[in-house]
């Protein structure tokens, strides 16, 4: 199924709007703990693969956003996900998450 560049932005900004809610949940009970880390993991992941499919007339409007970073996390988590360290999934989910979602939804209302 081929998702245009509006959809691909759209699945971007609701996977971060999980991995928000989801993080939370990483100071709670250990029995949480473990579902919110793979929930979060799985919202990255379809966050790096949207973003490998946005256009460069998107990406290149945005150079303070590292795309090549967030392409390759989404690597790391598929294909080295053995001792993928909490610590660095919450700093990307709170330091480097939110610019990003600024970044496309200033994108989508200037469109």
């Amino acid at each position: 199924m081929s998702r245009d560049p509006a959809q691909r932005i759209a699945d971007v900004l609701e996977a971060i709007e999980r991995c928000r809610r989801y993080v939370a949940a990483l100071d709670g009970d250990a029995g949480l703990l473990e579902m919110a880390e793979d929930a979060i993991e799985r919202n990255l992941q379809i966050i790096g693969e949207a973003v490998n499919h946005l256009p460069a007339e998107i990406t290149d409007v945005h150079p303070e956003i590292a795309w090549p970073q967030i392409r390759g996390f989404r690597n790391i988590l598929v294909h080295e996900y053995v001792g993928v360290d909490v610590d660095i999934v919450r700093d990307v989910v709170e330091t480097h998450l939110p610019p990003l979602a600024e970044a496309l939804r200033g994108h989508l209302a200037a469109d």
